[in-house]
């Protein structure tokens, strides 16, 4: 007894050291091989399948990656968490007012909102404009028509920039009505060709301001016009030198991290219509554009693509499937006779089933890797000729974990192709088999 239960431990070391060096036997992976080109014809057509449906899988989740990639960039650097005020006419009778009313936000309303709105973090009063023409800004000779923006310098936390020289509008640019500005970086490169523009004087639609800086935008979205084509003065400023009053053209807000823009947008616009008053029932007097929401709408739609594209990769893939498990069984029927002389001569159901296997995930896996290769290749030097400028469509590339992963589905695959041929070749007789013409 005691020397049946010590023998036990060393049947299975034994065993699996079987396996092991069956996994590694020469003569068996040959005898794939000489099987899988024994008719080149049918395991190149089996295996096109495959390739095919993994060769458009990879392309298809490429593209949807470097999709992905360029709107992402083109977004970066820009608060996602924000939302955008802006006054338009009244649609509803109220308090004696007629609708259709034109009301304007004033700087009366930052104080009472930042008051009454809890889970506010930045705000930035924004005007636009200062004066209309032909070549508004000027140095010189040199000289173009720019948006002309003023603002807080929280709004570069909401719509960031990088400087390129100097700094953006700060605190006390604000308090004292400085007449400085920063400008955009193609305004730099049309007035002064490369030359350190700071505390140098241009002319924003015939007032004199001194440069304090350049910027650089991190981004694609701009509010109001692209960042590079920008003069940005401090608000005070542009409201007394324009003669602009105390009117906000637009308000720009973000909330608290782990706070819901809607909970703000809402706040902000019952103030705004109790400040002005505007019928709480006015569903277009107070014109808000959500970010946070357009940009989870993204991120759905984001989600919604990569499913399809799995769903019609992996359904192709299947389809490759079939095929492969079909010529299995053709091959299986060809080579009855040869399958019962091996079981004659003593080979197990276990011997059986993985030769079918192993030729199946062999053919499967081989057709696999060329998709996958080809697939990177191609995704490669669309990327190259894709990698000059900003757009859209960057970097199409797959991440070594679907590469790996698409790998394993190729196995799995393999091995459910191979399953029902190998049954059928476990159940062949040896004696019906020889005696088979």
């Amino acid at each position: 007894m005691k020397q049946e239960i010590n023998s036990q431990p060393q049947f299975e070391k034994t065993s699996l050291w079987r396996r092991f060096i069956l996994l590694f036997d020469i003569d068996r992976w040959q005898e794939i091989w000489i099987t899988i080109k024994s008719n080149k014809s049918r395991s190149f057509l089996t295996a096109f399948g495959v390739f095919w449906g993994i060769f458009m899988l990879v392309l298809m989740v490429g593209a949807g990656n470097a999709l992905k990639t360029g709107i992402f960039s083109q977004i970066e650097g820009f608060a996602t968490n924000s939302v955008f005020f802006m006054a338009e006419r009244t649609t509803e009778p109220y308090k004696g007012f007629r609708k259709g009313r034109v009301w304007n936000m004033t700087n009366s309303d930052l104080p009472i909102i930042r008051n009454r709105v809890d889970d506010l973090q930045y705000m930035s009063p924004v005007l636009f404009g200062g004066g209309n023409g032909d070549k508004n800004v000027v140095r010189g000779d040199k000289g173009g028509s720019y948006l002309v923006k003023g603002c807080y310098p929280e709004y570069d936390l909401i719509e960031k920039s990088k400087m390129i020289y100097g700094r953006y509008v700060n605190d006390i640019d604000i308090a004292e009505k400085r007449k400085v500005c920063v400008i955009g970086e193609r305004v730099y490169e049309v007035l002064f060709h490369g030359e350190n523009p700071v505390g140098k004087q241009i002319r924003v639609n015939g007032i004199y301001f001194q440069v304090i800086g350049v910027a650089r935008s991190t981004s694609g979205v701009s509010i109001g016009g692209q960042t590079a084509e920008t003069v940005v003065l401090p608000f005070t400023t542009m409201q007394q030198a324009f003669n602009q009053g105390n009117i906000i053209h637009f308000l720009a807000a973000t909330a608290k991290p782990g706070v819901a823009v809607r909970s703000i947008q809402d706040k902000i616009t019952e103030v705004l219509k109790q400040q002005h008053q505007i019928s709480p029932d006015d569903k277009e007097a107070v014109f808000s554009m959500n970010i946070e929401e357009q940009f989870k709408m993204f991120n759905n739609l984001e989600i919604g693509i990569s499913l399809l594209i799995w769903i019609v990769g992996i359904g192709t893939l299947l389809a490759g499937a079939v095929g492969v498990s079909n010529i299995m069984l053709v091959t299986v029927r060809e080579r009855t006779k040869e399958i019962g002389i091996r079981r004659a001569l003593g080979a197990t159901p276990n011997n059986i089933i993985g030769q079918i296997l192993s030729e199946s995930v062999v053919l499967t896996v081989l057709a696999g890797i060329g998709g996958i290769v080809l697939g990177v290749g191609l995704l490669s030097a669309v990327g190259v000729v894709l990698s000059q400028g900003d757009q859209f469509f960057k970097d199409p590339q797959i991440s070594f974990t679907m590469a790996v992963g698409s790998l394993i589905i190729l196995i799995v695959i393999g091995m459910l192709a191979g399953l029902i041929p190998a049954q059928r070749a476990m159940m062949i007789k040896p004696v019906e088999a020889i005696a088979e013409e």
